[in-house]
């Protein structure tokens, strides 16, 4: 379960309670869709003994759960030392990886040092995800890391960037993913965020949610008769009629989306120490200083860049989404990917309420690109929201391999 389920949201005690934390920027594997467009590390990247630093003011500040990340967090020189203080600071450290380089040997170490828990990124079946990661090999060393983790007594997840090049492998997805064990499964939509933001074509329109909803909703059906705990990221779903299903941890809970916890309870650390209310807020608008230069404290008390979240008002909204009926709840929904598409949160059409509103009235919304990202790490460009009819051609025709499956899919659903 998440730690943020288990905040009482409704009444306010804003501290930093789950933290994602960008050791490194190298990496192992060139990604298509990664949103910090990862392979080199920043030129002025925390030392170790920074690092160590940094682990003592999270556990001033309250940090219940520290999940690392890259790049790929094991290539940072320190990375065992910072998993072992991070545990003797009685902070639980996580992880989440490609799982390009994890040997066994490493498992065990990792496990030794402390790690509780290792998401490692699967992003379709073995052909889709190679072709996502631009590294063949890039699914069987992912599938050995879950073999490998778990075997050296470490929890093991998986979790899935969701767009229209691996859609239609959900379910054959699941069914590898069970087989290797997993306790946990989280969904979440490719946002157009660094190299994302240069492939529109891969990206989800918001009438997908239509299909992709419902399917998501009978996996977590299943899910929960495996034990397995499938949860939306943030991104992903809002108030459709599975969500009191897809946001609870369990068969009998109802729960919903609560808004944007970035700045609330959560907080993100790039490997060069700055600072930002969630680690996929684009660096250029969200930073509200650097550990470097400021301590924690003041950063998460005095930044405006942090703080932004915590008194937003259905008046800041936009769009549909400031007359939605859920508008005071949902504000609007994942900010990092509102401001990916518009360049300003308060207006997201990737909902599923949204969408099937409109279908209601025989209308779909269409995303087209505008301008380009610059090429930064965790930058976004601009995209134009087209209104037009429901049946109106889709712009981007299916390939032949996704016909394929979707028919296979099909049969199997109905055999």
């Amino acid at each position: 379960m998440s730690m943020l389920r288990r905040l009482d949201v409704s009444r306010p005690d804003y501290h930093p309670a789950y933290v994602v934390w960008e050791l490194t920027l190298r990496c192992d594997q060139p990604c298509t869709h990664c949103g910090s467009r990862a392979g080199t590390h920043r030129p002025d990247e925390l030392t170790t003994e920074e690092a160590l630093n940094v682990v003592r003011q999270l556990r001033e500040m309250r940090a219940r759960e520290v999940v690392l990340i890259g790049g790929e967090a094991y290539l940072h020189p320190g990375f065992l030392d910072i998993l072992r203080a991070l545990k003797e600071a009685g902070i639980r450290p996580g992880m989440t990886t490609g799982g390009r380089g994890i040997t066994e040997p490493l498992a065990r170490q990792m496990a030794e040092a402390g790690l509780y828990a290792a998401s490692v990124s699967i992003d379709g079946l073995e052909p889709t995800h190679d072709l996502m990661r631009a590294a063949p090999g890039s699914f069987a060393s992912a599938s050995a890391t879950l073999r490998f983790l778990g075997a050296a007594g470490i929890r093991v997840a998986a979790n899935t960037n969701l767009n229209r090049l691996n859609q239609v492998d959900l379910e054959p997805l699941y069914e590898h993913l069970k087989g290797s064990g997993i306790r946990a499964w989280q969904l979440q939509i490719t946002a157009p965020l660094g190299r994302a933001a240069d492939r529109p074509a891969m990206l989800l329109q918001p009438w997908d949610l239509i299909d992709l909803l419902p399917r998501i909703a009978a996996l977590k059906t299943r899910a929960f008769e495996d034990g397995i705990t499938l949860m939306p990221g943030n991104n992903l779903g809002y108030f459709g009629p599975e969500e009191g299903l897809l946001r609870s941890p369990r068969s009998d809970a109802g729960d919903h989306w609560r808004g944007c916890m970035a700045g609330r309870y959560v907080m993100g650390i790039e490997s060069n120490g700055a600072v930002k209310g969630c680690p996929s807020l684009q660096t250029a608008h969200y930073v509200g200083g650097n550990l470097r230069q400021q301590p924690l404290r003041d950063i998460w008390e005095g930044s405006k860049e942090l703080a932004f979240t915590r008194a937003r008002t259905q008046d800041e909204l936009w769009g549909f989404c400031r007359t939605c009926p859920f508008a005071a709840t949902c504000l609007a929904g994942c900010s990092f990917t509102a401001h990916s598409l518009f360049g300003r949160p308060g207006n997201n059409p990737y909902c599923h309420y949204r969408a099937r509103t409109l279908a209601k009235q025989g209308l779909r919304e269409r995303l087209t690109p505008k301008v380009p990202a610059p090429g930064q790490p965790f930058d976004n460009g601009l995209f134009e929201l087209i209104v037009e009819p429901l049946d109106a051609p889709d712009p981007r025709p299916p390939t032949p391999r996704e016909l394929v499956k979707k028919r296979k899919w099909a049969e199997a659903r109905t055999s």
